[in-house]
């Protein structure tokens, strides 16, 4: 019977090891770094020019191999500090207004340019801060 006792009283101390032992830590990976571009791009373009870039037709322009965004830095810098509406790109119209995001300052505006020229496919020059407060000041 004591060796019974004995038997029972070492189970019950494992179990009671096993349960009160912490488990091992999962380790997590690394987020993936967004850039400052990207950043802006999530909160103030991605609604109306979607994840993609694509854009929505007859609505919102894409932002991926146009000229409009691979082409002229300063009509591209206009944009932003001063909204367009009514547009004809690449031949095709569109009507929703794009609003003035003149609120963004200028490494904002240069981040979130840049980030648009070389992503969705593009291959385009940075754009500055420098250029973007040139044209703010005119």
């Amino acid at each position: 019977m004591k060796a019974i006792l004995t038997l029972f009283a070492c189970l019950l101390l494992s179990v009671g090891m096993a349960q009160t032992k912490k488990p091992a830590a999962k380790t997590a990976k690394p987020a993936a770094t967004k850039s400052p571009g990207q950043l802006v791009y999530e909160q103030n373009c991605l609604t109306c020019h979607q994840a993609s870039g694509s854009g929505v037709p007859n609505l919102n322009p894409p932002l991926r191999g146009t000229d409009w965004v691979l082409g002229d830095k300063t009509r591209l810098i206009n944009v932003v500090l001063k909204g367009l509406q009514g547009q004809e790109i690449e031949g095709d119209m569109y009507d929703n207004a794009m609003p003035a995001h003149a609120f963004l300052n200028d490494t904002q505006i240069s981040d979130v340019l840049t980030y648009i020229r070389s992503n969705f496919g593009n291959k385009a020059d940075a754009i500055t801060a420098e250029e973007v407060k040139a044209l703010r000041e005119k």
